[in-house]
């Protein structure tokens, strides 16, 4: 037993860059390679000692519940929030999951395939006593535009509008949460990670780890096709 925490994937997004695939499909369903791109990250996930999988679902999310099912066919457990009558953001969907998700929970983006070593991510969290931990790669502004500077323990700013010379780091897409960093979001309101993982950053809360191998993602056309020339030669 692995005894990792649960790991919510926010897959409840309008995915506009996709369109018009996504206009009939949510993104976590776009082929890769002959299956849904879904099913390949909870492959990763089960590999990388998950166990207990909630798919944060809104848009069209009813789709991916009738793919996917139960997850038994991935080795793992797979549960369902869904956002209800409006979208309520990554960070609000997070929110109304919190009674799925346990005291403890990671979390990716549903556009994400994370190769990384979450037993490692999970113990540095655990030590580093915070209510929320980021992941960061060093990008370069290589693969999307870097937005964190990281001083190799600390991130000292994270901004996606507001960016420096000195941000040679992007936010990974993995994050840890204890439940209490949710406190100051209002129930069944919209509100963005991004800003949740600002607020920690401000109070101080906010735990740090980089990663060495590069992310890849389906959030756009390009990404999705390099997705599925990485995926079709590993």
């Amino acid at each position: 037993m692995s005894n990792l925490p649960t790991l919510a994937i926010l897959a409840g997004g309008l995915a506009t860059r996709l369109r018009p695939v996504t206009e009939t499909m949510p993104k976590s369903l776009l082929d890769v390679n002959g299956e849904p791109f879904i099913a390949h990250q909870l492959r990763l996930l089960q590999r990388n000692g998950i166990e207990r999988v909630v798919v944060c679902a809104g848009y069209l999310g009813e789709q991916v519940e009738g793919s996917i099912g139960t997850g038994a066919a991935f080795g793992l457990t797979v549960e369902y929030s869904f956002d209800g009558d409006k979208l309520l953001g990554t960070a609000g969907a997070l929110k109304r999951a919190l009674p799925q998700l346990g005291e403890t929970f990671f979390t990716l983006y549903g556009d994400s395939y994370l190769d990384c070593d979450y037993t490692a991510i999970a113990a540095a969290f655990a030590a580093s006593g915070k209510p929320g931990l980021m992941t960061v790669f060093r990008n370069e502004g290589a693969w999307d535009t870097s937005n964190v500077e990281f001083d190799g323990v600390n991130i000292l700013t994270y901004d996606k509008r507001q960016r420096s010379e000195r941000m040679r780091h992007i936010d990974y897409g993995l994050g840890m949460f204890r439940r209490e960093a949710f406190d100051t979001v209002s129930n069944d309101q919209p509100f963005d990670l991004a800003a949740l993982y600002g607020d920690l950053l401000r109070r101080g809360q906010l735990a740090a780890v980089e990663v060495s191998t590069r992310f890849y993602e389906i959030g756009s056309f390009a990404g999705l096709e390099e997705t599925r020339r990485y995926l079709a030669n590993s």
